[in-house]
């Protein structure tokens, strides 16, 4: 992604001279820095190809994903208007019995919240039943059945159900939980979670449709303005939930359960293969069975579930290398299948784009690790190359996120311009996410497998709380983020070395590599000092027995 000033002006050519001797001889006396160029693209050598071959290689296939994500774009703005519609209505004595499951695993400070939230769900209470599906090793246990027994002493069908075992993670505790509930329809909430009393009520209709599988809403954002990690993640979570899901489900493709705030039938679970654990992203690969089996999906696109997102830079990470392995592993999976499947053409390559999107972060290392070789080779290049070559590539493979991400905060915001303002900073967010993104998805490709890394969550609701810095589950925050620090220094090179030669095209886009590697590298390590400095302060005000 390399602009370039026009040439300089050209040598002058002494008679009698060949154009590679006086290279030679401006280069040794240090006239070059004027007129020449260590390796001037009108005598391409090896090293030129090499790089420009490599270079543009990953910008087209970047490209491509581009021009698919701009797709996705226009697909929305064309069909937001096309509003699912439940088939009927269930009479109040009609409602299907619903069972509410809630998967945990170490969530102390957030499994009250939840289960208070859903048994205030308008939902008639000998229709409702609450599973505590709890996996967790720590006191949240102890917090949990407390909380439960006080609920089922008031009148609530609500268990405790925990595992000692931990076998499949999240979908083995849901696993689980089908052995022994009541209800034809599974509602789902992660613990960062705070469903609406009306929930239900939203989604059950869709149901009455023998056909409907899962109904889902889209995601809304608790703490979404509590520090510059959680406005931009805001916008990256608006941009899949408000733009992606909506076009693949209202354009007839193939839609993934995101894992919680939804409804799943019962029958459409069981008849597609059950809740399995051989992947990490155990909702999108039953989705993906489910729909290969027939069953149809429903997106609400303008009902809303509130829930927390990581506050933390490292749990955010862990996160966002989760989903990354996880989709690949589902892709590796599936695809062969849903390839091989009586499904049109153009839902097959959705899939393959859904599914290997995550390839990108590998080819941005490579790509960035190019950005220097390329101010050399490149110097020399005219004007009018940038024209053809970069530009077109450029648009599809860099604009194309400012318009997905665009559109997303555009449809959501009637104030938009803070947020629109935040999307170079969401691009190079993206950025600094290629080490931890390209290790899941090279894990992913070689059968490495790895545990379920839950994100913590800390009850994080207002702008001022910084309790969460000395609560337990922060992760570590290892030795990435020196290499991402050095990747950083490695850009501020670059842009001093743009700026020297006066290759001002280049510096937005080299800024938008050193502000993601800088902001990962300095954010992990300053929010791991910072958490063990308070933590420190804080133990010996509190007794011993807590956190």
């Amino acid at each position: 992604m390399i602009f370039q000033a026009p040439a300089p002006t050209p040598w002058p050519t002494p008679i009698g001279d060949d154009p590679q001797t006086i290279f030679v001889r401006y280069f040794h006396d240090g006239v070059n820095k004027t007129w020449g160029n260590i390796s001037p693209l009108y005598q391409l050598d090896s090293f030129d190809w090499i790089i420009l071959i490599v270079y543009f290689a990953i910008l087209t296939t970047l490209a491509v994903y581009g021009g698919y994500r701009t797709k996705q774009v226009i697909d929305f703005w064309r069909y937001r208007r096309f509003v699912p519609v439940p088939h009927g209505r269930f009479a109040e004595a009609d409602l299907p019995r619903i069972t509410v499951q809630l998967p945990l695993f170490n969530e102390l400070y957030v499994v009250e919240r939840l289960i208070k939230a859903v048994t205030e769900i308008d939902y008639p209470n000998d229709k409702l039943e609450i599973q505590v599906l709890d996996d967790s090793t720590d006191e949240t246990a102890k917090v949990a059945a407390a909380v439960v027994a006080k609920y089922a002493s008031q009148g609530f069908d609500i268990q405790y159900i925990h595992r000692m075992d931990r076998t499949g993670f999240k979908a083995g505790a849901l696993e689980n939980g089908n052995k022994t509930a009541k209800g034809d329809l599974l509602a789902i909430f992660d613990a960062d979670f705070v469903p609406k009393r009306d929930c239900l009520r939203k989604l059950v209709d869709f149901f009455t449709d023998p056909l409907v599988g899962c109904a889902q809403m889209r995601w809304s954002h608790i703490n979404g303005r509590y520090n510059l990690l959680t406005r931009l993640q805001t916008i990256m979570l608006d941009g899949h939930f408000v733009v992606e899901q909506t076009t693949r489900n209202r354009t007839g493709g193939f839609f993934n359960f995101n894992g919680t705030a939804g409804i799943w039938r019962r029958q459409a679970i069981e008849t597609s293969g059950g809740w399995q654990h051989d992947t990490l992203t155990e909702d999108t690969d039953l989705s993906f069975r489910a729909q290969l089996m027939g069953w149809k999906f429903v997106y609400l696109l303008d009902e809303e579930a509130p829930a927390e997102i990581p506050v933390e830079i490292n749990a955010f990470k862990a996160q966002q290398r989760r989903w990354a392995k996880g989709v690949m592993q589902v892709g590796i999976k599936l695809y062969p299948r849903i390839w091989l499947a009586p499904l049109p053409l153009r839902v097959k390559l959705e899939m393959f784009f859904r599914l290997t999107g995550n390839i990108s972060y590998p080819l941005m290392i490579i790509a960035s690790m190019l950005q220097f070789p390329l101010l050399l080779v490149r110097y020399n290049q005219p004007f009018y190359h940038l024209m053809i070559l970069d530009l077109p590539l450029l648009f599809f493979s860099s604009i194309s996120v400012v318009l997905f991400y665009g559109s997303a905060v555009w449809y959501l915001d009637e104030k938009r311009a803070p947020r629109l303002l935040h999307l170079p900073l969401v691009m190079g967010l993206g950025i600094g996410l290629a080490f931890s993104n390209a290790r899941a998805v090279l894990e992913a490709l070689l059968g490495v497998k790895s545990e379920f890394v839950r994100t913590p969550k800390y009850r994080v609701e207002e702008t001022s709380d910084a309790t969460w810095k000395r609560k337990k589950y922060r992760r570590k925050r290892g030795l990435l983020p020196i290499l991402e620090l050095s990747f950083a220094l490695y850009f501020l090179l670059a842009i001093a070395y743009s700026a020297r030669l006066h290759m001002w095209g280049t510096i937005p886009f080299l800024l938008l590599f050193f502000f993601g590697f800088g902001y990962m590298g300095v954010m992990s390590l300053l929010q791991t000092a910072s958490g063990k400095r308070l933590a420190a302060l804080w133990r010996p005000l509190k007794p011993s027995n807590t956190t």
